[in-house]
């Protein structure tokens, strides 16, 4: 048994081609998460935010974002109409 749950720890999510992850329904969740505008950069390269603002990002679960918004209710009325799992990060 032992021997069975190493090799799982071998086999984990982190190293599936993109085209198993969608497979998986990766592409079915999406995250949302409250960013400042200064973390914003390493998510969005090239594009700039005020580093004093807060933004909201929805991020689809194998990283990409998809949407930046400046309130809850921006990426509420973006996702209204999308079929997504949705996770919201605190």
């Amino acid at each position: 048994m032992q021997e069975n749950r190493e090799q799982n720890a071998d086999n984990s999510l982190r190293n599936l081609t993109a085209e198993q992850f969608m497979a998986l329904g990766g592409n079915a969740v999406v995250y949302v998460k409250h960013v400042s505008g200064s973390d914003m950069g390493p998510i969005l390269p090239g594009a700039e935010f005020d580093e004093n603002s807060e933004f909201h990002i929805v991020v689809s679960a194998d990283g990409q974002p998809l949407m930046v918004g400046d309130s809850e209710d921006a990426v509420s009325d973006w996702l209204a109409d999308k079929n997504f799992g949705i996770v919201t990060l605190h």
